[in-house]
């Protein structure tokens, strides 16, 4: 069954460009086993977020296990902050096409 994780935290904006600069940096390599699709979220208040679709969850428990390979904690680390993690269950799921008028 896929899994969803999250993570998560308040990023203060002299930081922010370091985050986006260092996710993209960190895609641009070859992406770990398992690992679906991953995407950088910018949400109010500074609130940031790396939310990342897996395979099942041994995908995930595979990578968390390895600190080198735990990617998304170490990103908010790297900008002086402590990260919020959260899995979810995927439980249904629906895509549309592609929207015309984005890439």
């Amino acid at each position: 069954m896929r899994v969803l994780s999250e993570v998560s935290g308040v990023v203060g904006p002299d930081r922010e460009a370091e985050l986006v600069t260092s996710y993209r940096e960190l895609v641009a390599e070859p992406l770990p086993a398992g690992l679906i699709r991953t995407e950088l979220l910018r949400g109010p208040d500074g609130r940031w977020r790396v939310q990342s679709l897996w395979r099942d969850r041994a995908a995930l428990e595979a990578v968390r296990a390895d600190p080198k390979l735990a990617a998304a904690p170490r990103l908010f680390r790297t900008v002086g902050v402590e990260p919020e993690l959260t899995v979810f269950q995927l439980m249904a799921a629906q895509a549309g096409g592609p929207d015309p008028d984005h890439d």
